[in-house]
């Protein structure tokens, strides 16, 4: 599909709002001034920057609103009239009519919406880039929140994602670090989420999984609230789920009337980050404050609230353990771990010199420690350590994509809650007690009486399979011309067959006792 049609109208939207003024405005040079008297023509703009900005990337769809929003939660790196005008990002863009999405629940659902609800509020609560939000009363009395997809998503997101892959292309073709950052397979990563995204089932099923990990009845009770979903109620472009009660997390001084320990609820966001990562390896990778709310009810006052589950990461049990060893080399400021760790994993060429990488992720990350976040822009940080990648030809990784964005919106929204918030400090304790559980005997327990049920099943035959590899021909005859050519290998042999039968023996044992307790 040609990307040019939809080229020409983002350069037209980018002329319309004077974005050309937003950046050409910022630049100290003769040449800039220049070409913004041209561009202005001798006018000026008569709308808010903020506003201008908001309305061209309302105007471009729903990839540029995203962009958007993740901007919105980065006021260090933004100005405030900006970062107010993209917070309405979050829930407010402009809805579609309250027909259309009445029409589509009920050819979806296969009722009409007055058989479905007891009641059913015709203006939508919420409205955002993929979809709008609509209360509604079941007949057993439930209040639930109905999410109903924008009728053409697919069409407008395929024709963005076929201009992104042509500006990948182009990238990788002349950039110099082209190759490197590996924009095609970045562009394909989010291809695949945002296709995630407008498929609702695949939402109502990640909602279904974030509760399950945080249920009450879990090992961390009461520390985030996630909705129930009502799966007689959802299809593929409806969603329907219990209805939450909050306020948003960025309406800080509300929040404070209320009552919410404002620092507190900045570390339990951290810890709740880290839970989901390293615990699950399973997290809400959309977590801008549209998303996040604070309970208001006495009973569970200032517990999170998490909405919109479009899109979720997953990390292997590799990913998790590389993550959390360079977390921990990096709060232990072991810049000699991070650089072997780096080249273990094939991350960097295996020629790079070890202390030559050491020094490198000293210089970058030293001058930051002892902080308070207020103090620390992780955009300073991300910048030097992207050209110190570029030094030692350090390779993007795909699959952490989504991983760094929500690490950025965290940040953020730890930053608007408590500026004085010191990331490391709160992070570095549940890191180190993380790495315990599964490093230490506590891990090693676990690991087994997971594999108990496997080993139960083939255990019992291991005696038989082993006779039988030794008794094929070839074995045996192999095996016999080696113990009479040496006494030491018939006495490692019968080591050998010592060690592996006492290995069984101790393994079908804990597999039994794992089964009977």
């Amino acid at each position: 599909m040609m990307s040019v049609p939809r080229l020409m109208r983002i350069v037209v939207v980018a002329l319309r709002y004077r974005l050309d003024e937003l950046v050409l405005s910022g630049i100290s040079h003769p040449v800039a001034a220049r070409l913004l008297w041209l561009v202005r023509l001798g006018s000026r703009p008569t709308m808010p920057r903020g506003l201008r900005l908001r309305l061209a990337l309302e105007s471009l769809g729903p990839i540029f609103v995203k962009f958007g929003q993740v901007l919105s939660t980065r006021r260090d790196l933004i100005p405030p009239d900006i970062a107010d005008e993209l917070t309405l990002l979050q829930d407010r863009v402009a809805p579609f009519p309250s027909e259309q999405a009445a029409a589509m629940i009920e050819a979806a659902l296969g009722a009409p919406t007055s058989e479905l609800f007891a009641q059913f509020d015709k203006d939508p609560v919420a409205s955002a880039s993929i979809a709008q939000v609509h209360f509604a009363v079941l007949h057993d009395g439930r209040h639930v929140a109905v999410k109903v997809l924008r009728p053409g998503m697919l069409e407008v997101i395929d024709k963005d994602l076929s201009l992104m892959r042509v500006l990948a292309g182009l990238i990788e073709r002349l950039a110099p670090d082209g190759r490197r950052l590996k924009p095609r397979e970045v562009v394909g990563e989010f291809d695949k989420h945002l296709h995630d995204e407008l498929d609702l089932l695949r939402e109502a099923s990640n909602c279904s999984q974030l509760r399950r990990n945080f249920s009450d009845e879990g090992p961390r009770p009461n520390l985030l609230w996630v909705p129930e979903v009502m799966w007689d109620y959802c299809a593929t472009n409806v969603f329907t789920m219990e209805r939450m009660y909050g306020v948003p997390v960025s309406q800080i001084e509300r929040l404070r009337s209320l009552g919410v320990d404002i620092p507190k609820l900045a570390q339990t966001g951290v810890e709740i980050f880290f839970t989901q990562v390293f615990d699950d390896g399973f997290f809400h990778a959309d977590m801008h404050p549209g998303n996040i709310y604070v309970s208001d009810r006495p009973e569970t006052l200032g517990r999170y609230i998490a909405l919109d589950f479009g899109i979720v990461g997953s990390l292997s049990e590799f990913d998790k353990n590389y993550l959390a060893q360079n977390f921990l080399a990096f709060f232990q400021r072991d810049y000699r771990r991070v650089a072997r760790l780096h080249i273990e994993s094939g991350w960097v060429p295996p020629t790079t010199r070890e202390e030559e990488l050491e020094g490198a992720v000293r210089a970058v990350c030293e001058p930051y420690f002892d902080r308070p976040l207020a103090e620390i822009s992780l955009g300073q940080v991300l910048l030097r350590l992207f050209q110190t990648s570029r030094r030692f030809n350090v390779e993007i990784q795909p699959q952490l994509v989504l991983l760094q964005k929500t690490l950025l919106n965290v940040e953020g929204l730890g930053r608007q809650l408590d500026p004085q918030l010191d990331l490391w400090k709160t992070a570095k304790p549940y890191l180190e007690r993380w790495m315990h559980e599964r490093i230490g005997f506590t891990g090693i327990k676990k690991k087994v009486l997971k594999e108990a049920s496997q080993w139960s099943q083939w255990l019992p035959e291991f005696p038989r399979l082993l006779y039988a590899q030794l008794s094929r021909p070839d074995v045996s005859s192999e095996l016999l011309s080696e113990l009479k050519r040496s006494r030491q290998a018939r006495e490692q042999s019968n080591r050998l067959l010592v060690a592996l039968t006492g290995v069984a023996a101790l393994a079908l044992g804990v597999a039994l006792w794992a089964l009977i307790r």
